[in-house]
């Protein structure tokens, strides 16, 4: 998907640059798939902010995506590739043999007219939108769109442009390269899509001013040493003084940047088989 930048005719346009998508079949659309999702701008019932910097972003209609649960051992054909603006990837618009319509995400190479199937049983032929359990997917063959644990909802690798590569298969796991480069052991009867995620451009995309950025639900960050001593612990002193601490923390004097959050007794780290990068 090719990159139209900006002449730069004011400040807000210098640098700026937008994805220039082709139209394939945008004006196929399901109604049944399209809900209206409430946006609560990361505030509680009380309505008070839970999370902070959200809020101020246009209204969305949700689409149902086919994560849990797709429809298997039927051929559909794809009839669009359209722009969801609840994610970075673009989706699919599949039709089934008996009429049914659902929406699938996109993965590179798939166009309009292409046939794709999901199967549990059957070994399905390496093509790009095809889904299987990683059992039958050989060694080396890019996936994406991948079950933590059979039967439930495609979790992990679901982003623009990510990807995971299958190494190995024994003893009922199936070890994946992660695209963080984790080697981690999967159950052979999750299911997987062939292929790499859509809209591999998305994160060349440059937004040239804040207004873009709000447009999305971002509010304003404010550095915690420009506040004062009773809103951050950051805050205070004379001047542009340092955070006058050993490592930084968060509002609520909690250790920050760089500090280990996960469990160390988490259930799934007898999977990992090595972890990313630090």
């Amino acid at each position: 998907m090719p990159i139209k930048r900006y002449k730069p005719t004011t400040a807000g346009r210098r640098g700026a640059s937008v994805l220039k998508r082709e139209k394939q079949g945008e004006q196929n659309r399901a109604r049944k798939l399209i809900q209206k999702i409430q946006y609560k701008a990361g505030r509680n019932n009380s309505g008070k902010i839970s999370v902070r910097h959200k809020g101020n972003r246009p209204k969305r209609a949700y689409r149902i995506i086919d994560f849990l649960n797709p429809i298997e051992d039927k051929k559909a054909e794809v009839i669009g590739i359209q722009y969801d603006p609840n994610r970075s990837a673009d989706i699919a618009l599949i039709k089934y043999e008996d009429g049914s319509l659902a929406y699938n995400l996109a993965v590179n190479d798939l166009k309009v007219g292409d046939i794709v199937e999901t199967s549990r049983e059957r070994v399905l032929d390496i093509q790009p939108g095809n889904r299987m359990i990683m059992k039958n997917i050989p060694a080396g063959i890019t996936i994406c769109n991948i079950e933590l644990s059979p039967k439930s909802k495609a979790s992990v690798v679901r982003s623009a442009g990510s990807n995971a590569t299958v190494l190995s298969s024994e003893a009922g796991f199936v070890q994946v390269k992660m695209p963080s480069s984790e080697i981690r052991k999967f159950n052979q009867n999750c299911l997987a899509t062939i292929g790499q995620v859509s809209n591999t451009d998305w994160n060349l995309i440059r937004l040239g001013k804040a207004g873009r950025m709000r447009l999305r639900g971002v509010r304003p960050t404010v550095r915690g040493k420009a506040m004062n001593p009773v809103d951050h612990p950051h805050g205070g002193g004379e001047g542009r003084s340092p955070i006058g601490m050993k490592h930084p923390k968060t509002p609520w004097g909690k250790p920050a940047l760089g500090v280990l959050t996960r469990s160390k007794n988490k259930a799934s780290n007898t999977l990992i088989i090595r972890r990313r990068k630090k």
